[in-house]
């Protein structure tokens, strides 16, 4: 199997977050964030998406794309972390789901 990199994708037009992350990258926070999960191997696709939305903080937003609608995937985010997100869907199928989770 080949290795495909995974890419996170960030609005060039997005306004800076105000608040740093402590990252020294070097690069600023982005105010919207796009998460791909087509590109994820299916092993990893939960812990890559908790691992990202674990490193968001109050008032960011990440926008999770997926070929399917994510439910047990919101099941999972509602016992591990209840009241952590405010989700809300920006496509709803058939072949495209993109949903945005807010951290609260």
């Amino acid at each position: 199997m080949a290795v495909q990199p995974i890419q996170i994708q960030t609005s060039a037009s997005a306004a800076t977050h105000s608040t740093s992350t402590g990252c020294a990258c070097g690069h600023a926070d982005e105010s919207e964030i796009v998460l791909d999960t087509r590109q994820i191997p299916h092993a990893i696709r939960h812990a890559t998406i908790f691992g990202a939305l674990g490193s968001l903080q109050s008032g960011v937003s990440l926008d999770l794309v997926a070929n399917h609608n994510p439910l047990p995937l919101l099941a999972q985010l509602g016992e591990r972390m209840p009241d952590a997100f405010e989700v809300s869907y920006l496509e709803e199928g058939p072949e495209l789901w993109k949903l945005r989770f807010t951290r609260n």
